[in-house]
């Protein structure tokens, strides 16, 4: 777990890298072998593997294919799974996009970075809407109201960046979206209500998005295991197989990179899913809400 994209010479530890690197560790230790025995079967140095495990150098599939035999597990499967998840992190290395315009907002970069090279994100929000959904005065009326920006000039730049995320919403390759949002998230006036019946017209618009899917989960639902935070769950493949949870906090940026995280999430995430609304009455709902305002 960790809260920021992190540095160190011109290596960079990343959110994919620390996944793959944390997968190779534990099938490691259950062959019960050291670190030596690894670079010994790569003709690498320790350190070499040591940065290897801890998501700092990209990874060869040449490689992982020799740890994955020295380790004893070199089934179709497993094997498959690490080289897909080196892949996408070679390129998310290599991405040069417009994110990169934006060094001001450095917890931003690294989520944005993979949501360009996910294929899925399943998002619960409990008190706001997600920022693929965002109208520009939803977005600057978060961000004053948060009242962390030290220097104001940056709030634009911050939304901004949230109008261009939503790029990846259409397109050749359109990111599938299944968003599940608690009824307060509507109803919360942020902006006043001329901005939240702009900003609940954008998602019913996003809503009728092929590869969108929108569902709300009503106060009378009850009580449910989403009350706690509200979360992402990022794909980048087949879901499950390389999955990472994003949490944004009010403290700090959170990443849970293990399988066994990705999977309790998803798993939550299901269960508050079943609580919603189907989509049809989903729409209904926002539209009521929006008539109100």
């Amino acid at each position: 777990m960790t809260n920021k994209r992190a540095d160190r010479g011109t290596s960079v530890s990343t959110v994919l890298g620390r996944r793959l690197g944390g997968e190779l560790l534990r099938l490691r230790e259950e062959a019960g072998l050291r670190q030596p025995h690894a670079a010994e079967a790569l003709s690498a140095s320790v350190a070499k593997v040591a940065k290897m495990e801890r998501g700092w150098v990209p990874m060869r599939d040449p490689d992982i294919r020799a740890l994955c035999q020295l380790y004893g597990r070199d089934d179709p499967a497993t094997v498959d799974r690490l080289l897909g998840l080196a892949r996408a992190d070679r390129d998310r290395r290599k991405a040069k996009g417009w994110w990169n315009q934006y060094p001001e907002l450095p917890d931003m970069v690294e989520y944005v970075a993979l949501e360009d090279i996910a294929t899925r994100v399943r998002t619960w929000q409990l008190s706001c809407l997600p920022g693929l959904f965002q109208t520009p005065g939803y977005a600057r009326a978060l961000a004053v109201g948060s009242g962390s920006w030290e220097d104001p000039d940056e709030i634009e730049p911050f939304v901004e960046s949230r109008m261009a995320r939503q790029a990846r919403l259409t397109g050749e390759r359109p990111l599938h979206v299944w968003a599940v949002l608690h009824e307060a998230a509507l109803r919360q006036l942020v902006g006043g209500r001329q901005v939240m019946r702009g900003q609940l017209e954008r998602l019913l618009d996003s809503a009728r998005l092929p590869n969108v899917r929108l569902q709300v989960v009503p106060y009378s639902a009850g009580a449910h295991p989403g009350m706690t935070s509200s979360f992402t769950v990022v794909s980048f493949a087949d879901p499950g197989s390389m999955d990472v949870v994003y949490m944004d906090t009010a403290s700090s940026t959170l990443w849970l990179e293990s399988e066994s995280d990705a999977a309790h999430h998803t798993g939550i995430f299901d269960r508050i899913a079943r609580l919603g609304l189907a989509q049809r009455d989903s729409s209904d709902l926002i539209e009521t809400i929006r008539k109100e305002m």
